[in-house]
């Protein structure tokens, strides 16, 4: 770092040399601008990519309750109960007599074989096998019940990928009825593949349901730590979840319905996930949801994180992408028979902040939180489009405005940006201009050259019009992937979206949240790239795309200022103040965060060549000593590298000690690097 250690000579004599020799001039004003939302940079969850069963949801064993393979008839019938993801030895039957719970009526009975030498048990690879620690703690649990005698007995086994047991013990099943067993063993060694093995010791038949693995160090015992740490570390002002298209459903029969994944955890029905079979190229048949992260999961996670929940629920349509609208009369809930999908999202908002002698309120003050979760906003409808939309949507505002007025509710533009020619971004948003929604939801996957040219999408919006949502965005690189599941997660492609959000911040009075997507993705189970966070069973990766997202919610400010440079437009006799949206690879923004009494500069070059900027503080005396700067970077010499779960660290922030930057008065030159995001602190 250039420190401003000599007398006002040597300032004079460096300071105005620097400054002339500067390619661009920036002059942030520092008369505070419109105030930054607390949810402006926050997160989305969908159960895609094995996000939640197989990810976030700490269970580590698959079809727990015996209720796969699910099917649904054309009359919306629910046909389910099965072995998939089990392996069965012996004399293993599948029985539904007086189960354990209602909504899942299906258990395994293990019988005697018949044989002294042989054995009757069942055994679960979970998802993609078992990630097992060395020296952690693993809680078994078990529903069960002696069948044909007051006592049985099972053993339960830790069997490693080289089909060794890594730990065991007996539990005692007593009673023929229905109680709850449980046990705890230690893995001595670690492997990412290993398994769950269940024996029947000696001849007394035994009955079991909901069989569950959980590590000890889950967080609150539901979730897994690693991936609920990489979520509080990104400082997510808003919460985005469940979905995205889980919550249209390929058939309405299919889709997520908040009432079902909340209450006992155990009689939780099972549900098809949208995406087992929608990708030919990478099909999960067995991709179910058990439910057991559910809406009060996903609100007790909000609040620990820090973020604003945003649940979002289905608004009377099956997904548009995979039914015709001229099926609209089969598909979909007409509009006259709207009135169970409108309660659902007046008891939700119930469940969130009624009182406890309130129904859903009660239930929620039952499940461990007496105190109201504080929702503040509702999506209402994924990314549907056209006229079917809008006519269901009314009726949710009406009835949501009528019961409770200061809910925000976030409607949607649909699935792109703009208007291909078919006017249904525009519609979209006259429609929730009309219906005055408080947000909408604008989604975009592009790649880089859209990003670096909708730097500036949001200067011309309407001031006076609803709110903005980046609800779904994430640049899709046009060059081939790198060969690894990581590979489309670049750092150009994280530069690009840095550069984008310049645009955010720059226009934080129209642009109120964002969050990329999607967020989690298995490397054995992707189906959707990029994605911000990639996993695998014993650990996870933070992409560069996820660390530009760090940056932005770590240094959010609380007031926009306004940064611009003098540029002359083609054609034009007189240069004029431009925001900074792209003049030689750099993209630019200022903020204030009046809690740190900080200025905060972000400034992006997607060049390939350095550049020296000026920053001059209009309305500001002089600012502190160089040394009292701090600048944080993010950077790479090869815009397609990534962060895998081999090489975690190929990019990633870096807390800069000696940089480029002099300091005169009201003015501080610096040099940004080729290729970087940079992040300056006054």
């Amino acid at each position: 770092m250039k420190r401003n250690l000599f007398a006002s000579l040597v300032v004079c004599l460096f300071g105005m040399t620097a400054t002339a020799q500067a390619q661009h001039q920036f002059t942030i004003s520092t008369k505070l601008g419109a105030e930054i939302q607390p949810t402006m940079y926050g997160i989305f969850f969908e159960d895609i990519n094995f996000g939640a069963d197989g990810g976030l949801y700490a269970e580590l064993v698959s079809n727990r309750s015996f209720e796969a393979p699910l099917h649904i008839t054309p009359a919306g019938e629910r046909l389910s109960g099965g072995f998939l993801d089990w392996k069965t030895f012996g004399n293993v039957q599948l029985n539904s007599e007086k189960p354990a719970f209602d909504r899942n009526p299906h258990y395994a009975t293990l019988n005697d074989d018949g044989h002294r030498e042989k054995r009757t048990g069942i055994e679960n690879h979970g998802y993609f096998g078992m990630g097992m620690k060395q020296g952690m703690k693993y809680n078994f649990s078990v529903f069960g019940r002696a069948r044909n005698a007051d006592n049985a007995r099972i053993r339960v086994e830790l069997v490693g990928s080289d089909n060794e047991v890594m730990a065991r013990q007996n539990v005692d099943i007593n009673g023929r009825e229905w109680k709850k067993f449980t046990a705890q063993l230690t893995a001595p060694r670690t492997d990412a593949k290993a398994f769950l093995r269940i024996f029947l010791e000696g001849q007394n038949s035994v009955d079991l349901d909901h069989v569950s693995l959980f590590p000890e160090d889950a967080w609150q015992g539901i979730l897994r730590a690693d991936m609920v740490q990489d979520l509080k570390d990104l400082h997510p002002g808003v919460f985005r979840f469940p979905g995205g298209c889980i919550v249209e459903g390929t058939d309405l029969a299919s889709r997520y319905q908040w009432k079902e994944t909340v209450g006992q955890v155990e009689n939780r029905p099972l549900n098809e996930n949208r995406w087992n079979y929608t990708f030919a190229h990478r099909l999960f048949p067995s991709y179910f949801q058990s439910y057991g992260l559910g809406f009060y999961e996903f609100f007790l996670l909000s609040e620990y994180i820090g973020a604003q929940a945003l649940p979002v629920l289905n608004v009377g349509l099956a997904c548009q992408y995979q039914n015709s609208d001229k099926d609209a009369d089969r598909v979909h809930v007409s509009v006259d028979n709207l009135q169970p999908y409108i309660d659902d999202a007046l008891d939700l908002i119930e469940f969130a902040n009624g009182s406890t002698d309130t129904e859903w309120g009660k239930l929620r003050a039952e499940m461990g939180h007496p105190e109201p979760f504080n929702l503040q906003q509702i999506g209402v409808g994924n990314e549907q489009w056209g006229p079917l939309y809008p006519e269901r949507l009314e009726k949710f505002v009406a009835a949501i405005r009528a019961k409770y007025p200061k809910m925000k509710i976030v409607g949607s533009s649909g699935p792109d940006p703009d208007d291909h020619g078919n006017k249904q971004f525009t519609y979209g948003w006259e429609q929730m201009t009309r219906l005055k929604a408080d947000l909408v939801d604008e989604h975009y996957y592009r790649n880089q050259d859209w990003f670096l040219q909708n730097v500036a999408r949001y200067d011309s919006y309407d001031r006076k019009g609803p709110k903005v949502f980046a609800g779904e965005y994430a640049c899709h690189i046009k060059q081939k992937p790198q060969p690894t599941p990581e590979g489309m997660n670049v750092f150009d492609a994280a530069l690009h979206e840095a550069a984008a959000m310049t645009g955010f911040e720059r226009n934080a009075d129209i642009v109120q949240m964002a969050t990329y997507a999607p967020l989690f993705a298995h490397v054995e189970g992707w189906q959707w790239r990029p994605d911000l966070i990639w996993v695998d069973n014993l650990t996870t990766v933070r992409t560069p795309n996820y660390y530009v997202q760090q940056l932005y919610a770590m240094n959010p400010g609380t007031n926009v200022l306004s940064l611009t440079e003098e540029v002359k437009e083609a054609g034009a006799k007189k240069s004029k103040a431009l925001p900074v949206t792209g003049q030689d690879g750099l993209c630019a923004s200022a903020v204030y965060d009046k809690g740190a009494n900080q200025y905060i500069v972000k400034i992006v070059n997607v060049g390939d060549q350095p550049q020296t900027v000026t920053l001059t503080f209009k309305g500001l005396k002089a600012l502190p000593a160089a040394e009292n700067v701090q600048l944080t970077t993010l950077n790479s010499n090869d815009p397609m590298a990534c962060n895998t779960i081999q090489k975690k660290d190929v990019v990633k922030p870096v807390n800069q000690k000696n940089f480029d930057i002099t300091i005169d008065k009201n003015t501080a030159t610096v040099k940004v690097p080729a290729k970087t995001f940079a992040v300056y602190k006054f």
